[in-house]
């Protein structure tokens, strides 16, 4: 597992940039836990992190040539999409 803290700075739309730092643990290689409780929660982090992503690269996409941005949103959007799917298999899990 590796870790790495990166600092971003995102500008939005009230004019001034916010900067915050937070701390990506990333496993390379196939994601395993112990239990059912394990993968859940692993789950649940994903799906948070994920969307935290979305919303960086959300942000981001005003920040870049028309061009880049229309791509982005097209990835945002795909993300979105991967990221309800997720959602649904971690309430499915949840209810058991």
């Amino acid at each position: 597992m590796s870790m790495h803290d990166d600092a971003h700075e995102h500008e939005h739309l009230h004019g001034h940039p916010h900067t915050h730092s937070h701390e990506h643990a990333h496993a390379h290689g196939a994601a395993q836990a112990a239990s059912p409780e394990e993968t859940l929660a692993l789950l649940d982090y994903m799906l948070s992190h994920n969307k935290h992503h979305t919303e960086e690269l959300h942000g981001l996409a005003h920040q870049v040539s028309a061009n880049a941005a229309q791509l982005l949103q097209e990835a945002v959007s795909e993300y979105e999409q991967g990221n309800a799917k997720l959602a649904e298999a971690v309430r499915l899990l949840k209810e058991g």
